[in-house]
């Protein structure tokens, strides 16, 4: 067997095996013998039929088969040896691939087109700068937090007057010339929200009632819709279509959702108990617990920002682009010309800072393993988590639920990505120059929104 290399230029070359009969005939035999084990043929017992039918009928499918296994382990070990920086896989070539006959050949060559990653050099010097956003944290923010943690933490209560955020209990008759309907609509336990009445006017006949007492209004003006209305009577909506009556509802309950008080039960149950003994050191920790979030705010800006300045630092590298869209409508079924077309200045930007990373990656030595990626997934964890403004959790919950993600495989695989990503731009962040600016989220914010044309 031999393996030659053509350079086109450099982006593009063409590598070109050689094979003759000694590099494939022993494998052919060997699966044909396997083959002659296993055949089922009607005149011969399993396992008897004569090699020579075998491969009669299938010596030329074999011979194939077994001629691209060899091909595909001489080019992906050419490769490898030569330590060539391919983009996307190799493909047939086009014009320089002969015509192949498995019944009459017993000499191939087979040419593969080849795309070449540019050769360039990523120098972190401290020259290169970028903007970091370090955005403030303002009472407000503490506050909402604050706010957040009260509202999540209050319970609920029995109370003797209706306000307008309080559950409504209570039975529901249908009238008719002010008396209960004979055969009308009725319901125990309704529940009604005053706040939910669209209709002011309805809304305040609930306002102030006590227990006991009763009010009469009228669904279908409180009510925007036909489901709400079903909803509140527990009937089908059909039974509520054309419905216009009063109702009287005798009030039987009072819920109210009474906030948490800014409390030791109030800090024991955000922070754990006994960790926070003090309104300053509730405050503090919010603090502390916003600034984490900020933070990952101004990284991920900073790595966008990164990420853009490489990109316009090698725009001008060559790639083989005949080569990358052939490739992109080989692999993509349901792509077209003009898609890629189309696509293709943003897959190159996508392509530069992907080599980019790599070139750091490497010259860098980093490295990624399993508890690197659990680190991750604490990371996601913990995010998720505050989402949703629960902060200081412990570590088993969210080892637990880390843990929980890294069972899905395509998770696994996107998580080792994005840790190796986050030590690149973490190297990234401590060999640029830092151009560090405060700013209010508000401004922040205003960063990410399109500029207009």
């Amino acid at each position: 067997m031999n393996v030659s290399r053509k350079d086109i230029d450099q982006n593009n070359a063409v590598v070109t095996i050689s094979v003759v009969k000694e590099d494939y005939a022993d494998k052919v035999d060997k699966a044909l013998r396997d083959y002659r084990k296993k055949a089922n043929m009607p005149g011969f017992r399993p396992g008897k039929v004569p090699l020579g039918l075998i491969k009669k009928m299938y010596g030329n499918a074999v011979k194939a088969e077994e001629i691209n296994n060899v091909i595909s382990e001489s080019l992906v070990k050419y490769i490898e040896d030569n330590d060539l920086a391919i983009l996307g896989q190799p493909l047939p070539s086009e014009k320089e691939q002969p015509e192949i006959d498995f019944d009459t050949q017993d000499e191939f060559e087979f040419s593969f087109d080849i795309g070449l990653a540019p050769e360039f050099e990523v120098t972190l010097d401290g020259k290169d700068k970028v903007t970091y956003y370090e955005i403030e944290v303002t009472d407000e923010m503490i506050d909402n937090q604050i706010k957040s943690y009260t509202s999540r933490f209050g319970k609920y209560e029995q109370v003797d007057v209706v306000e307008e955020k309080d559950m409504v209990k209570g039975l529901v008759v249908e009238l008719e010339n002010g008396a209960a309907k004979e055969g009308g609509i009725s319901a125990e336990d309704a529940v009604l929200t005053p706040a939910y009445i669209k209709d002011e006017e309805q809304k305040a006949l609930f306002v102030g009632k006590k227990k006991g007492d009763k009010v009469v209004f009228n669904p279908a003006k409180a009510y925007e819709n036909e489901t709400e209305i079903s909803s509140f009577l527990k009937v089908d909506k059909e039974a509520v279509k054309d419905l216009t009556s009063d109702f009287e509802v005798e009030i039987q309950g009072i819920t109210r959702y009474i906030e948490s008080e800014v409390n030791q039960e109030l800090y024991d149950k955000v922070f754990g108990e006994g960790n926070v003994t003090s309104n300053e050191e509730f405050r503090a920790k919010i603090v502390e617990g916003i600034k984490v979030n900020l933070t990952s705010d101004s990284e991920y800006k900073f790595n966008i920002d990164a990420r853009d300045m490489f990109v316009a630092k090698f725009k001008d590298l060559t790639f083989p682009e005949a080569f990358l869209k052939r490739w992109l409508l080989v692999n993509n079924k349901e792509m077209t010309a003009e898609k890629v077309d189309e696509d293709y200045p943003k897959m190159i930007e996508d392509l530069i800072w992907h080599l980019v990373k790599d070139k750091i990656a490497k010259d860098n030595e980093v490295k990624i393993e399993y508890p690197d990626v659990v680190e991750y997934a604490k990371k996601v964890a913990r995010a998720q988590f505050a989402q949703y403004g629960m902060v200081g959790l412990g570590e088993d919950i969210i080892e637990n639920y880390a843990n929980d993600l890294l069972k899905q495989e395509e998770t696994m695989r996107n998580f080792i990505d994005r840790a190796a990503e986050e030590k690149v731009l973490a190297i990234i962040r401590k060999k640029v120059k830092l151009d560090k600016k405060s700013i209010s989220i508000e401004d922040f914010n205003k960063l990410f929104e399109p500029v207009e044309a």
